[in-house]
């Protein structure tokens, strides 16, 4: 049967080749061994140092509409989990690619859109069984490095640290025991800590009626065909009455009978270690912040029993470039900037505890509220004429200034911006006065010293004043620093209040920025861990179980296809069923070159390969393994360790099995992927319907740039 299809024309899905070059920038941000570039400015001539694809992005003049679609979906991710942008980015190129291969072998767009989203929801489904369950709360954390020292609590910034081999992140083999017992670990601090097994991946489960979040191990189940069940969700289904795993499409693979390999996150150091991802001076810093966090919801419970929860909305980050690195660290309470006028304020101020006041808007003359309308065409007019000889804003400030004095109130937060003429005022009255202060430090300081926040100064009354605020010097920087940014760093503290900031500091300033973006990554990883109670084996494992997921049905697919196709003029009830059939195996295997793609540069990031083709070999020599051992998600449980060793440097340790492991999150990984498939098929069903027109399907040899024949 002779057939003719079209190479794509220089007019013709144009979108999918600018997804392509986009995507193709941020290729060296992959992996744990990043390579950070430089903008330049081609007017000012300016540089900016930048170390991810949404800063990437930011910093480029896109005008064409897909660019634009590009960045806001990196930014719907950045702003929504603040981790996964290089997996959404990478895989947005992959398979804009792929979407392009298959229009170049002619197989319609219906069929594409259809196949593609069909595998990557298979994909979702069959990645479940490499989930690591861990604790609802923070039971044992040992917060015994947080006992002392917490006033500066300093972490020096090493950008690749190795982990030592004893650090007890070794895998465990599965011991069906009773739930009761209990094993003791150590944590990076060597300090003994009690956990109970109940991290295992595999373990059978039940859920009680009145539970429905606990998960209980059942001893009585098989250790071989362990399997995480969870009943509340759609993606757990229960195997133990059936031999055979249901696959998508009513394709059944055979699970495997050698036992698999289970682990288990016992404590917050190997969990911060597992989801650094190379980046350990940043998630040290996070570690820190969140033992800290720890002891200050410890002390405000006195002894309660109410479970710890990580708020991420309790940290924040001051900047301060020009300092030695030596002095990043995390402090508990909230470290700012103020200028360097109120160095003789804050001298007077330390060491007592002062009256606090909390406005919720701007702290000037002419702020009102959205509803209020000030009235057009009136002026007053004073009979005194001293008054006029002063603006109505000082007469304001003044006013404002007898009203602090009134309530002896010395400290001032303002969420928004502050009158020049109040804030010095307020200086020579010894009264100090910050403004931009970030809502939920202002909610923090309202919990802790009983103030009640208002909307306007003029509301101020006695029952909406603070107290046992302590303002401070925070540490002594060079006098040159001081004076070259005009700024002093000041520390707010009180008791009971949980607040704690991450201090970042370096020489470079063009650097900070990027430093900033790391340590909000961490937390954010450690922060969607503990909330989400899961974990993906990471490293690159879930991509591998995807690959070779459809690589299987692939197969089956081919095979499939082959017996329709031979009856295909005769037997096809409809032209979409016959071509679904015909073109998945095609369709699938350009999708499962996106994941073999992402493996590969991954691999080849870490400096470890001499090439994208040398990683492409090693993964080819798993894969098929994989694929023989008929269950590859047992194989990557069994062979973990060799698998993670080929991305990451192996002489972190001289036994595999000492190898600390890789974690991904769960949700903003799979989330990424659905919206990197979903922009590459909004574009090219855009293309096709805007750019190429109704008629597309119509050859025209002069616009077409070649055919190809079969």
């Amino acid at each position: 049967m002779g057939m003719t299809c079209r190479i794509i024309n220089k007019r013709r899905h144009m979108g999918l080749q600018q997804l392509s070059s986009f995507a193709e920038m941020g290729r060296t941000f992959l992996g744990p061994v990043k390579a950070s570039k430089f903008i330049t400015d081609e007017e000012s001539n300016e540089s900016v140092f930048i170390g991810s694809p949404v800063r990437l992005l930011e910093s480029l003049d896109l005008t064409s509409a897909v660019g634009q679609l590009l960045n806001e979906v990196l930014q719907a991710q950045h702003s929504t989990y603040r981790t996964g942008i290089n997996t959404l980015l990478f895989f947005v190129g992959a398979w804009s690619s792929a979407a392009e291969e298959c229009l170049h072998l002619g197989i319609p767009i219906s069929v594409i859109v259809s196949v593609m989203s069909e595998g990557l929801n298979s994909c979702t489904e069959v990645v479940v069984s490499l989930q690591v369950p861990i604790h609802n709360q923070i039971d044992h954390i040992d917060n015994t490095n947080t006992s002392s020292g917490l006033e500066a609590f300093c972490v020096n910034l090493h950008p690749f640290l190795q982990i030592p081999s004893d650090t007890g992140l070794i895998q465990k083999e599965q011991e069906p025991k009773d739930v009761s017992q209990s094993v003791t670990i150590y944590s990076l601090s060597r300090k003994p800590v009690k956990l109970c097994k109940s991290f295992r991946p595999q373990a059978k489960v039940e859920v009680y009626k009145n539970t429905s979040q606990t998960l209980i191990h059942s001893p009585l189940a098989d250790s071989s065909s362990r399997k995480s069940i969870l009943i509340h969700s759609r993606h757990f289904n229960s195997t133990e009455n059936n031999p055979l795993i249901n696959k998508p499409d009513g394709f059944l693979e055979q699970p495997s009978t050698a036992p698999s390999k289970t682990y288990s996150c016992n404590d917050l150091s190997e969990l911060a270690i597992g989801l650094s991802h190379g980046d350990h001076s940043s998630m040290n810093l996070v570690e820190a912040a969140v033992r800290l966090q720890y002891r200050n919801a410890g002390m405000q419970q006195d002894g309660g029993t109410m479970p710890f929860m990580f708020d991420i909305s309790r940290i924040f980050t001051c900047c301060l470039p020009g300092v030695p690195e030596t002095l990043t660290c995390v402090c508990p309470g909230y470290i700012t900037l103020v200028s360097i006028s109120n160095i003789t304020l804050i001298k007077e101020l330390q060491n007592q505890p002062v009256r606090v006041v909390l406005i919720q808007g701007d702290l000037t003359e002419n702020y009102r509220h959205l509803g209020f309308n000030k009235s057009a065409n009136i002026k007053t007019v004073f009979e005194n004429l001293k008054v006029n000889q002063y603006s109505a804003e000082e007469l304001w400030a003044s006013h404002i200034l007898q009203l602090l004095i009134q309530f002896n109130v010395h400290l001032v937060l303002a969420q928004g911006r502050v009158s020049e003429h109040l804030i010095e005022k307020c200086l020579c009255s010894k009264r100090l006065v910050i403004g931009s202060v970030n809502g939920n430090v202002m909610q923090a300081f309202a919990e802790a010293t009983g103030a009640i926040q208002v909307t306007y100064v003029t509301q101020v009354n006695e029952d909406c004043v603070g107290h046992g605020v302590y303002v401070s010097f925070w540490r002594s920087i060079p006098l040159e620093v001081t004076e070259k940014k005009n700024k002093i760093v000041i520390s707010l503290k009180t008791e009971g209040v949980n607040l704690v900031t991450a201090v970042l500091t370096g020489p470079v300033t063009a650097q900070m920025q990027t430093k900033e973006d790391r340590f909000w990554t961490c937390a954010y990883r450690l922060y969607y861990a503990l909330k989400e109670q899961k974990l993906f084996l990471g490293g690159g494992a879930v991509e591998f179980l995807c690959l070779s997921h459809l690589q299987t049905i692939e197969e089956q697919s081919l095979k499939k296809g082959n017996h329709v196709c031979s009856g295909w003029l005769h037997n096809s009830s409809s032209w979409l069923a016959s071509s679904l059939t015909l073109y998945r195996p095609t369709v699938l295997k350009c999708l499962a070159n996106g994941w073999l793609k992402y493996l590969s540069t991954l691999m080849y990031n870490t400096a470890k390969y001499s090439s994208e083709f040398e990683a492409t070999t090693f993964i080819q020599h798993h894969l098929q393994n994989a694929m023989d051992s008929g269950s590859p998600s047992s194989y990557i449980l069994n062979e973990y360790s060799e698998l993670i060793s080929g991305l990451f440097n192996s002489d972190i340790s001289n036994k595999l099995e000492q190898i600390p492991k890789v974690y991904d999150i769960v949700t903003p990984k799979i989330e990424a992927w659905r919206r990197a498939l979903d922009l590459v098929l909004l574009v090219l069903q855009t293309d096709s319907e805007i750019v190429t027109g109704h008629g597309h399907t119509h050859v025209n040899a002069q616009e077409s740039e070649g055919f190809l024949s079969f």
